[in-house]
C-alpha cells in the first residue's frame, strides 16, 4: 500500500512539473522575444532597474520551464519561483484581492513550495544525477 503511494505521488509530481514547466515557457518566451518591451512593462510597474529584471525573469521563465520539463534543478527553480511569485503577490495584485486578483498566483506558489519540498520525482534529471538538495 505505501509503495503505491509513492507511485501515485510522482505521477503527481511528475504532472506538477510538467504543468509548471509549461505555464513558465508560455509566459517566458513572449518576454524574451521582446526584452524590450518586457523592460518598459517592467519599468511602468515600478521595478528598477527595469531591463535587469525583465531579462532575469524572461530567462528565468523560459529556461527554467524548460529545465523544470526535464526535472532538472527542480528544488532551486521552485526556490526562485516562489520568490518571484512573492513578489508578484505582495507588490502587483495584493490589492485585487483573492478573487479575480491572486488567486492563480497563490496556487502556482503552493505547487512550487511543494516541489521545493519533494524535489522533482524519480522521473526527473535530479534523482538520475541525484541532485536533491535535501
Amino acid at each position: 500500500m505505501i509503495q503505491l503511494f509513492y507511485v501515485f505521488s510522482d505521477w503527481g509530481i511528475l504532472a506538477l512539473r510538467l504543468a509548471l514547466g509549461a505555464i513558465f515557457i508560455a509566459h517566458g518566451w513572449p518576454k524574451v522575444k521582446d526584452l524590450r518591451g518586457t523592460a518598459e512593462k517592467f519599468a511602468s510597474m515600478g521595478f528598477k532597474p527595469a531591463k535587469f529584471w525583465a531579462t532575469l525573469v524572461a530567462f528565468l521563465e523560459f529556461v527554467g520551464g524548460i529545465a523544470l520539463l526535464f526535472g532538472f534543478l527542480t528544488q532551486i527553480l521552485a526556490a526562485l519561483f516562489a520568490a518571484q511569485f512573492i513578489v508578484i503577490i505582495l507588490k502587483l495584485k495584493r490589492k485585487k484581492g483573492l478573487v479575480d486578483g491572486y488567486e492563480f498566483d497563490l496556487l502556482i506558489l503552493a505547487a512550487l513550495l511543494a516541489l521545493l519540498a519533494l524535489g522533482g520525482g524519480s522521473a526527473s534529471a535530479d534523482s538520475f544525477f541525484r541532485l536533491l538538495l535535501y
